[in-house]
């Protein structure tokens, strides 16, 4: 079917079929086609991310998926009451794992000097709101349940973890609303092009393909707090020394001020892997995932003390300059 659409809407024969992560794509003599479901997206969040796409490929990021508009001109398209985007990549590369830090650095380089305005695709100074909304979700779940009997291990640990994270996301919200009181951002603090959720497998495994459906008009310390994240959960043990070169690259490219440190700080001090786990769980229908659920509440919970000496130690590891900037640090965190 698809295959059909990208013929008769797109004028674009495409032969070899490729799965990328969660879209589907296409192979022709002309490039690598990628068809992404619009789902609720409206025209004016399609017209940021297709002037964002614009804007790095004029800057020179030669892997940026371009929009391709169909033979009606239009960016969002319509197949049998479902929305579509059609995406091209002509350069098709292998992705290479070294000096992503550098590499993150020269792609938000790019993103800071767009002069398009965004604003429905923005995130920038929406942190404390979106936190604090969330935090109130999961706590009117947790007031439903907290006077009955936990149906399950789930809840029995969400009923008894949730009080301690509650904490963990007033801390990263004080943290947060200090740094935006008592600190001043600098030019490399302007808002630029970043992730939605950003880690290492994000632009690609088969090719190198940077998807503005995977963008936010944001701080670029979100996506060094979630690439961040992301590393230390998958290496517990040994995250140190990647973490410590990542940065290293990183700020050849962008320093960071004062303001980009404190800022990151409290976005790896809300507890997102918690949160996403116990949405996600509430949200699945399928008893294996929230099997799957159960099993990664129980990970987080046997080690959240590791994880706060992961946030204890992060400065030290990343060799942040916390006394030249007077960074804050919390003293109940374990060491």
């Amino acid at each position: 079917m698809l295959t059909q659409i990208l013929k008769q809407h797109y004028g674009v024969k495409v032969s070899e079929p490729i799965k990328l992560s969660r879209y589907d794509a296409f192979k022709s003599s002309k490039g690598l086609y990628i068809v992404v479901k619009g789902g609720n997206l409206t025209e004016e969040v399609i017209g940021e991310l297709h002037l964002m796409a614009e804007h790095l490929h004029f800057q020179g990021d030669r892997f940026v998926s371009m929009f391709v508009p169909s033979k009606e001109g239009r960016l969002l398209s319509e197949w049998e009451n479902e929305k579509l985007c059609v995406l091209v990549n002509r350069v098709l590369e292998r992705p290479v794992q070294k000096k992503m830090g550098r590499k993150l650095a020269k792609f938000h380089y790019r993103g800071r000097s767009i002069s398009s305005q965004i604003r429905n695709n923005s995130r920038v100074g929406q942190w404390k709101q979106l936190w604090e909304q969330r935090l109130e979700q999961i706590e009117n779940v947790w007031n439903e349940r907290i006077f009955q009997s936990p149906e399950n291990d789930f809840e029995r640990m969400f009923l008894e973890s949730f009080p301690y994270f509650m904490g963990l996301t007033e801390n990263a919200i004080q943290y947060l609303v200090d740094t935006e009181l008592d600190d001043n951002p600098n030019i490399n603090d302007n808002g630029t092009v970043c992730h939605e959720r950003f880690s290492k497998q994000t632009w690609g495994d088969i090719y190198t393909v940077k998807n503005p459906f995977d963008w936010v008009f944001d701080h670029s310390s979100r996506d060094l707090a979630e690439w961040t994240r992301e590393h230390y959960f998958q290496n517990k043990q040994i995250y140190q020394p990647d973490l410590n070169l990542f940065y290293a690259d990183y700020q050849t490219i962008s320093p960071l001020s004062s303001f980009s440190w404190r800022l990151l700080y409290s976005r790896l001090l809300f507890p997102l892997h918690y949160f996403e786990c116990i949405e996600h769980y509430y949200i699945t229908v399928s008893e294996q995932q929230k099997k799957l659920h159960e099993e990664k509440i129980e990970q987080l919970l046997r080690y959240s003390g590791e994880y706060e000496q992961f946030l204890s130690s992060f400065f030290d590891v990343v060799e942040a300059p916390t006394r030249k900037y007077k960074i804050p640090k919390l003293k109940w965190l374990k060491k």
